[in-house]
C-alpha cells in the first residue's frame, strides 16, 4: 500500500505524458525526510522542466492510499536487495546488498547512512526491493482477488456483465452528484451477484465457459482453481480438454472417465496478467480506481524492503554477535529460496521442483506479511510464529493502539492514590516531588513579574520554584540543585547567578516553574471507560508520596485504596488550561463545561448524580439528623466553622430549644449547610422518602421522611437516598447546581465489640439452627424414603413413572423392551425430579434460617450500634452482613447449587458418603466473629473463588465490548441540523436518541407503556413537575390573592395553553405539551378531589 500527496494544479495525476506535480510535499522517506534545500526536479510535461528549492516543509492537504506497482516499488527503493548474507566476514561489517547494507539505513547510535550521510536520530531509513523471479499473491489482498476472479472471464479478462448492465452500472458509479460509501458498497455488492451468477462471457470475439473460482482447501499455500468443466459445459471444451490431455490419456486409462471432475489451476503469474490485460472501465466496475491501483497491483513481482531503523540488529553482551530481527530473518529467507528459484529456470529443471520452489517462495512472502498465516505446515508451526507486518500494525501493542492511539507522554505522573475527606471534590492532593519536578511554561507579564521573580531565586530545590528560563531570544538558563559539589562555595555561587538571573527576567521570558496551589491538572483513572474517567481537579501541594483527593470522587473513576494508581497530566498551554479549567467563577471568568468536575457530578448515562456523599459523610448526616442529637452554642459553631470557606458569613438560627438550656438540634446544623445565611438565596424544598421510611409521612415512627422547606430540614434521617448517588429525588442531586458537595464533621469508628453477639442473640441463633436443622432432616427423610413432594413441574414426569410394564399387554419382545426403556427413563428422571425438589427445598430453608437470624440481630443490636447504623443509613453494608458478622454465614453455593459431591460420593473425606446434611453441603453454621470450622473455610472460599473469576472474565468480556462499541460510535456527532452523523457525513438519526433530549439534563423518569403489550418503559422527563410546583408553591406565597377553584384552575391552564406562546411550539416540542398538560389535569383533579373530601364548593371559593 502507498501513500500519495495531495494533487494540486497542472498534475492530471496518471502515468501518461506528464507525471505527478505534487506542490504540498511533506515526509518523504525515500529522499531523507523533510526537505533538506537540495533541488528538486519535477517533470511537468513533454521536454519541460520545473526546478525548485524544497527548503522549508511543506503542509499535507490529504492522503490518498492506493496500491504500488512493481514500477514505482524501484522507483521508491535505493537498490536491489538480492545478496543472502547480513555481514562481511572476519571484519563483520554490513555486506553490501543484503538486507542491512547501510544504504537502507543504520540502527546504531554511532553510524552513519550511506544513502543521505546522517546519523540515526536524523535518519529514518531508506526503502530497498526484491525482484521476485516468478509473482506470488498478496496475503492481504487474497479474498479481494478472488472475488475479481469470479467477476472476470478467465480467458478475455471482460467482466461478466452484458453491455447494457455495464453502461448503466457505470452511469450510476459516475453520478456527478457522487455516491457515498454505503450506496458505493451496496452497488458493488450487486455487481458482484450478478457476475457471480455468469456461466460464460457476454463479448463477443469470446463467449468462454466460466465457472467457479475458488480457494483450494487443505493446501499449505495460497492456491486458486477454476471448476471450469463443472455440469454440462459446450462440447468444444470437453474436446479440447481431451486433446490436451491426449497424451496422459493413453498412459493412463481411468483418466478420460474423471474429465468432467478436472479443475483449471490459477497461477499467481496466470492471475497476473489476466489482471494486466483489464480494462480501466473493467476495474472502475469492479471498485477499483485506475489513478490509485491497478488489478494488477494487488499480485506481488517486486517485494519492499523496509529500512533497517524499524528492524534494528540487537547487539550481544558476549562474543560480539548480535540478534536478528524476525523481519530480517525472513527477508534472509525470502532471498535463499527466490535464488532457489532463478537457478531452476534457468538450469531448465523439472516442472515440479520449479513448482515446490514456488510455492515455498509463496509461503515465505505470506509470512512475511502475516506471521500468523492460517493453514500453515506442521514443521512451521511448531516454532515460534515470526512477528510480521500485520503483527506490528495490529493488536494492543502494534503501532495504531500502541503508538498512535495510545502515546506515552511528558508532563505526566503517576503514584498510588490515597483518601482525604478534608479536599474539596475538586482538588488533588499533589507529592512535592511531584510538583519540583512537572513544571509549567509561564510568560514573565507586569503582573506576576515579582512572583517569578522569586520562584527563580528558590531554584529547583526550593518550592515553589523554577527548573529553568528562556528569553525572548531563545537563549535557555537551567537552575542546577544544590546537591554534591564544594559546598559552601559552590552554593554561594549558585545563588548568586540565580539572583541575577532572576533580577534579569523582563517581560516576555519564559520560566518554567514548578506547580502550585490552584494549577488545572488531568486526573485519570485507567481503564478509561466513560468521558468522568479523566477530569480536571485543581492541585493542592502536600507533603508525602500519595495522590489524594476526597473519597466522594471515586465513583466516577471506579477507584478504590487498595492499591490503585492513577495518572495526573499538567496542561502546558494557557489554551490547554482554559479549556480543562473546572467551573468555579473564583479561577476563570468563563467557566469552562467540558472536564471540570463539577460540570461532571452527573452522568451522561440517564442523569443521575454520580458524585455524592458515600460512606463516613453519609454516617455522619445520619448520625446528625436523629431526633436527640443536640449542641450546646459552643458545639453548634464549631460545628458551623467546619462547614465553608473561613471568609463565609454564617447567620446562627435561633435554638430550638430555649429553657433551661439553649440547644440546637442536628437537623438546624444541616439546614445551616444548605442556607448559611440570609444572603444566600439557594432555597431548596422536596420531599422523600428514606431507606428506613416505616409510612405515615412526617409522622413516620423511625424518621425516614425527609421534607426540605425553603432550605430547611423539617423531619427526616438524611442518608443514601437522600444525600447518595443514583437518586433524582434526593438533596444531593438538588445541590450539585447550587452548592456543592457535603464535608464530614464527626468522626466515625467500629470495633469488635459491635459485633459481639448477646446472650439472647446466641439462644435466638441456636434455637433457628436447632428448628432448621430438624426440618431440614425431615426432608431428607422423606427423601430416603421416596416419599418426596415433587415441585410444581414435575407432575406429567411423576405419572409417567407411575406406569409399569405389568398394566399394559405385552405382545411382542421389541414392545418390551421399549416399555422397559421408557419406564427406566421415567424412573431416572422421576429420581432427578426428586432430588431437584429436595435441594430447592433445603435451599429455600436453609436461606430463610440466615435471613430469620439476620432479622434478629438487626432487632438486637441497639439503634447507637455502628454496623447497623451504616446498614440503615446505606454508607456501607446491609443487613446480611450483619447477620454473617454476627449469627451465621449461611449457604455456600457453586454454580447456583449447594456444593456437589467430589469424592466417592462425598463432598469432603469429613463426611459420610450420600449424606445430604447441611453442613455436608456447604452449609456453614458459624459467623465471622465466632469463627469457621476447617471443612467451613474450605467451603467458604469455593464459593469466593467462583466470584473472583467470575468477576476477571466479566471484567474482560465488558471491557473489550466496550472498547470495540466506542471505537464504532466514536466519530458520531450532532450536526447543525441535530441530525447525527458520522465523519462521511452520513446520517444514522434524524434526531438523536429519536427525541432531541440529553439524558444528563433529564430531571425525572416517566412510566410508559410500550404499544402493543403489556410492560412499562422508563422514559426521561426534561421536567419534574412535582418538585417543581413544590419550588414555586414554597418560594412565592401570594397571601394577598385569592384563592381559585378546581373549576377556575381549569379554565385558567387552558387559557395559558392555547396562548400564542405554546401554539409556537415545533412538532418536535408537541410531546412536552402534552406532558405538561395532562400533570396539570392530575393537579386539579387531585384538588378537587381534596375539597370534595373536605366538602368544599369545587365551582367558586
Amino acid at each position: 500500500m502507498a501513500t500519495r500527496n495531495a494533487n494540486h494544479g497542472g498534475g492530471a495525476g496518471n502515468k501518461g505524458g506528464g507525471g505527478w506535480v505534487q506542490q504540498d510535499v511533506a515526509w518523504a522517506p525515500g529522499n531523507g525526510g523533510w526537505g533538506d534545500g537540495e533541488e528538486e526536479e519535477v517533470r511537468v510535461g513533454a521536454g519541460q522542466t520545473l526546478v525548485h528549492e524544497t527548503h522549508a516543509p511543506k503542509r499535507i492537504s490529504h492522503i490518498q492510499f492506493g496500491l504500488l506497482d512493481a514500477e514505482e516499488v524501484e522507483r521508491m527503493s535505493e537498490f536491489q536487495v538480492w545478496s543472502r548474507e547480513l555481514f562481511k566476514m572476519p571484519e563483520r561489517i554490513a555486506a553490501p546488498n543484503g538486507c542491512l547494507d547501510p544504504r537502507l539505513g543504520v540502527s546504531d547510535k554511532t553510524a552513519v547512512c550511506e544513502t543521505c550521510s546522517k546519523l540515526l536520530v536524523d535518519c529514518a531509513g531508506h526503502y530497498g526491493h526484491i525482484k521476485l523471479e516468478l509473482p506470488v499473491f498478496h496475503i492481504g489482498y487474497f479474498k479481494h482477488t478472488l472475488t475479481m476472479l469470479q467477476c472476470i472471464c478467465k480467458t478475455c479478462s471482460r467482466v461478466l456483465l452484458h453491455d447494457a448492465s455495464r453502461v448503466k452500472y457505470l452511469k450510476r458509479m459516475r453520478n456527478p452528484r457522487g455516491m457515498g460509501a454505503l450506496e458505493r458498497g451496496n452497488l458493488h455488492k450487486k455487481i458482484v451477484t450478478e457476475c457471480k451468477k455468469s456461466t460464460s462471457c457476454f463479448h463477443e470475439s469470446c463467449y468462454a465457459v466460466n465457472g467457479t473460482v475458488k480457494k483450494v482447501t487443505g493446501s499449505q499455500t495460497l492456491k486458486l482453481v477454476h471448476d471450469r468443466y463443472k455440469g454440462k459445459p459446450p462440447g468444444n471444451v470437453l474436446q479440447e480438454l481431451t486433446a490436451d490431455m491426449k497424451v496422459a490419456a493413453q498412459a493412463n486409462r481411468e483418466i478420460p472417465k474423471h474429465l468432467g471432475m478436472a479443475m483449471e489451476d490459477l497461477s499467481a503469474l496466470r492471475v497476473l496478467h489476466l489482471f494486466q490485460r483489464m480494462t480501466d472501465e473493467d476495474a472502475e466496475l469492479l471498485w477499483m480506481d485506475a489513478r490509485v491501483g491497478r488489478p494488477e497491483n494487488l499480485i506481488i513481482e517486486n517485494l519492499l524492503v523496509p529500512p533497517v531503523p524499524i528492524r534494528p540488529s540487537v547487539a550481544m553482551d558476549l562474543g560480539g554477535g548480535s540478534n536478528e530481527d524476525d523481519l530480517t530473518v525472513k527477508l534472509q529467507e525470502i532471498i535463499d529460496v527466490n535464488a532457489s528459484v532463478k537457478a531452476a529456470l534457468d538450469n531448465g529443471a523439472n516442472v515440479k521442483m520449479i513448482m515446490e520452489n514456488w510455492d515455498f517462495l509463496q509461503l515465505e512472502v505470506a509470512q512475511y506479511i502475516n506471521g500468523e498465516m492460517p493453514g500453515l505446515p506442521r514443521p512451521i508451526l511448531t516454532t515460534k510464529p515470526i512477528r510480521g507486518l500485520c503483527q506490528r500494525l495490529k493488536g494492543k501493542s502494534g503501532r495504531f493502539r500502541g503508538n498512535l492511539s495510545g502515546k506515552r507522554v511528558d508532563f505526566s505522573a503517576r503514584t498510588v492514590i490515597s483518601p482525604d475527606p478534608n479536599l474539596r471534590v475538586d482538588q488533588v492532593g499533589v507529592p512535592e516531588r511531584v510538583a519540583k519536578i512537572m513544571t509549567f511554561p509561564e510568560m514573565v507579564s507586569r503582573y506576576n513579574i515579582e512572583k517569578l521573580r522569586k520562584v527563580v531565586k528558590n531554584g529547583p530545590d526550593v518550592h515553589p520554584g523554577a527548573n529553568q528560563a528562556s528569553r525572548k531570544n531563545y537563549v535557555l538558563f537551567f537552575l542546577v540543585r544544590l546537591d554534591g559539589g564544594d559546598g559552601f562555595v559552590k552554593k554561594l555561587f549558585i545563588e548568586h547567578v540565580r539572583e541575577q538571573l532572576s533580577e534579569e527576567l523582563k517581560i516576555g521570558d519564559i520560566v518554567e516553574r514548578h506547580m502550585e496551589d490552584g494549577d488545572v491538572v488531568l486526573f485519570n483513572r485507567q481503564p478509561s471507560l466513560h468521558k468522568m474517567s479523566i477530569m480536571s481537579h485543581r492541585a493542592k501541594i502536600m507533603p508525602w508520596r500519595t495522590f489524594r483527593f476526597n473519597e466522594c470522587v471515586c465513583s466516577p473513576y471506579n477507584a478504590d485504596f487498595d492499591g490503585d494508581e492513577m495518572n495526573m497530566h499538567l496542561p502546558q498551554t494557557e489554551e490547554a488550561r482554559a479549556e480543562a479549567a473546572q467551573a468555579s467563577r473564583r479561577y476563570v471568568a468563563s467557566p469552562s463545561r467540558l472536564m471540570a468536575v463539577p460540570y461532571n457530578l452527573v452522568t451522561p448515562r440517564n442523569g443521575e448524580p454520580l458524585v455524592a456523599a458515600t460512606q463516613d459523610f453519609l454516617t455522619a448526616a445520619y448520625l446528625i439528623t436523629q431526633r436527640d442529637i443536640f449542641f450546646d452554642f459552643e458545639t453548634f459553631c464549631r460545628v458551623a466553622s467546619y462547614m465553608g470557606d473561613a471568609g463565609e458569613q454564617v447567620d446562627v438560627p435561633p435554638p430550638a430549644i430555649m429553657k433551661p438550656v439553649a440547644l440546637w438540634t442536628g437537623k438546624q446544623a444541616m439546614s445551616l449547610m444548605v442556607r448559611p445565611s440570609k444572603e444566600n438565596k439557594i432555597l431548596v424544598n422536596f420531599e422523600s422518602k428514606e431507606k428506613n421510611y416505616k409510612g405515615n409521612r412526617f409522622l413516620c415512627p423511625s424518621d425516614g421522611y425527609v421534607c426540605y422547606h425553603n432550605s430547611e430540614l423539617m423531619c427526616g434521617n438524611l442518608a443514601k437516598k437522600t444525600l447518595g448517588d443514583g437518586s433524582k429525588t434526593g438533596l444531593f442531586y438538588t445541590l450539585i447546581r447550587e452548592h456543592g458537595p457535603l464535608e464530614a464533621a464527626r468522626g466515625f469508628s467500629i470495633g469488635i465489640e459491635d459485633v459481639t453477639p448477646g446472650a439472647e442473640l446466641s439462644a435466638l441463633k441456636h434455637e433457628l439452627l436447632t428448628d432448621g436443622y430438624t426440618e431440614a432432616d425431615e426432608q431428607i427423610r422423606l427423601f430416603n424414603n421416596n416419599r418426596m413432594p415433587l415441585k410444581p413441574g414435575c407432575d406429567a414426569i411423576q405419572m409417567a413413572a407411575v406406569m409399569t410394564v405389568t398394566e399394559v399387554t405385552v405382545k411382542e419382545s421389541r414392545t418390551n423392551r421399549f416399555l422397559f426403556s421408557t419406564t427406566t427413563r421415567c424412573l431416572f428422571k422421576l429420581s432427578d425430579a426428586s432430588i431437584k425438589s429436595l435441594e430447592s427445598e433445603l435451599n429455600g430453608l436453609l436461606g430463610k434460617l440466615r435471613e430469620t437470624a439476620g432479622t434478629g440481630a438487626m432487632k438486637a443490636l441497639p439503634w447507637v450500634n455502628s454496623p447497623r447504623i451504616m446498614a440503615e443509613c446505606g454508607s456501607k453494608g446491609s443487613p446480611l452482613n450483619i447477620s454473617q458478622m454476627i449469627a451465621c454465614v449461611g449457604q455456600q453455593s457453586v454454580g447456583g447449587k449447594r456444593i456437589q459431591n467430589g469424592f466417592v460420593n462425598r463432598t469432603l473425606p469429613h463426611f459420610e458418603a450420600n449424606s445430604l446434611f447441611p453442613a455436608a453441603k456447604g452449609f456453614v453454621a458459624n459467623s465471622f466473629y465466632s469463627g469457621l470450622t476447617a471443612t467451613e473455610f474450605f467451603f467458604h472460599t469455593m464459593g469466593g473463588r467462583e466470584g473472583l473469576v467470575d468477576t476477571a472474565v466479566k471484567t474482560a468480556e465488558t471491557g473489550y465490548m466496550a472498547r470495540r462499541l466506542m471505537k464504532a460510535l466514536e466519530d458520531l456527532s450532532m450536526q447543525y441540523d441535530r441530525t447525527v452523523r458520522n465523519s462521511e457525513q452520513t446520517i444514522i438519526q434524524f434526531v438523536y436518541g429519536d427525541d432531541g433530549l440529553n439524558p444528563s439534563c433529564m430531571e425525572a423518569n416517566m412510566r410508559v407503556k410500550i404499544r402493543g403489550a403489556d410492560d412499562f418503559l422508563d422514559v426521561g422527563q426534561p421536567v419534574d413537575y412535582a418538585k417543581l410546583m413544590t419550588q414555586v408553591t414554597s418560594t412565592n406565597l401570594f397571601l394577598h390573592e385569592k384563592t381559585l377553584s378546581p373549576k377556575e384552575l381549569r379554565q385558567l391552564c387552558n387559557k395559558v395553553l392555547a396562548g400564542k406562546e405554546f401554539q409556537q411550539i415545533l412538532p418536535q416540542g408537541q410531546r412536552w405539551t402534552e406532558e405538561l398538560k395532562q400533570y396539570l389535569e392530575d393537579l386539579v383533579t387531585t384538588r378537587k378531589g381534596l375539597r370534595e373530601g373536605l366538602r368544599l364548593p369545587t365551582e367558586v371559593c
